[in-house]
């Protein structure tokens, strides 16, 4: 059977409409603006909190376009606040086989969602234990860049960091030596206690190949899991941002919610208020001219 042809068109669209109107925009951080019409979210605000063209979106509720791919799914699974059993029921709708229970979880549970929601004002995201980067809220994207169009295997911290060249430019050059230790001391100690799961010994495997660097500090058998940090973000419109970072490990110890704060009064504090009202927006370009978009 043609794999497009194993979706259940009518049931996928029929149930995102129902997950999209259940959601009040505070549910997922967002303000309640106009009036609205009907209850729910906006087809525009879904597919904006996954990563993807409303076009797209719209085209999946009147039962038209491609077949989404798993990783587009667990974005519309996030997006929509949906339970594990709900995001299966999403996969198993569209023809795909659920993410594996038996390894690192890569569904953020809609609690853990709803305090990223809440934290409003700090720089805050959800990662796997082996580093991947689940879900950022706007202050981490305003910070560090937004990675939602990144396919999976550049969302992952440890990956980018010993293998992208220019992933440290945020970074001071004399804390890249501390923050290679640190990466490569966590991720012994969580694939030492996760043996049978395939991505993280994938995933050790590959940085083994790829850095020379990561091969030479894993051969000194340092663990250590990461807890807390402080750290210097050198942001390319605000400036230097000193930020300490307490990390909140979930129950199964499978996701990790970064929070990252200013000391009160600091100048750290007023760049952070800064980039909460610009956003993504990049100040270092020029400004546009009369003629066209700069």
């Amino acid at each position: 059977m043609d794999r497009r042809e194993r979706t259940d068109r009518a049931a996928l669209a029929d149930f995102l409409r129902h997950a999209r109107t259940r959601l009040a925009p505070a549910d997922v951080g967002l303000p309640d603006g106009a009036r609205r019409r009907t209850p729910g979210l906006r087809r525009e605000e879904v597919a904006s909190l996954a990563g993807m063209s409303v076009d797209y979106y719209t085209r999946l509720e009147q039962q038209r376009g491609p077949q989404p791919s798993p990783q587009l799914l667990a974005s519309l699974a996030r997006a929509l606040r949906l339970s594990d059993d709900e995001r299966d029921h999403l996969f198993h709708l569209v023809g795909h086989a659920p993410p594996r229970t038996t390894t690192v979880a890569d569904h953020v549970r809609p609690g853990l969602l709803l305090i990223l929601d809440r934290l409003w004002d700090v720089p805050a995201a959800v990662h796997s234990a082996l580093g991947d980067v689940l879900v950022q809220n706007p202050m981490a994207k305003a910070v560090w860049g937004d990675i939602d169009t990144n396919d999976p295997e550049t969302r992952n911290l440890f990956w980018r960091w010993f293998t992208e060249p220019g992933f440290r430019d945020r970074s001071p050059e004399d804390e890249h030596e501390r923050l290679s230790r640190s990466h490569v001391a966590h991720l012994r100690a969580v694939a030492t206690a996760r043996p049978d799961d395939p991505r993280a010994q994938r995933l050790v495997r590959r940085l083994l190949a790829a850095s020379p660097e990561f091969a030479r500090l894993w051969a000194d058998h340092d663990v250590a899991v990461r807890r807390s940090d402080v750290k210097t973000v050198l942001h390319p419109v605000v400036g230097a941002l000193e930020l300490c970072c307490e990390i909140l490990v979930d129950d199964g110890g499978d996701q990790r919610l970064l929070v990252h704060t200013a000391k009160p009064g600091s100048v750290t504090q007023e760049r952070l208020d800064l980039l909460r009202v610009i956003g993504l927006q990049d100040l270092s370009r020029p400004e546009p001219t009369s003629g066209g978009r700069g």
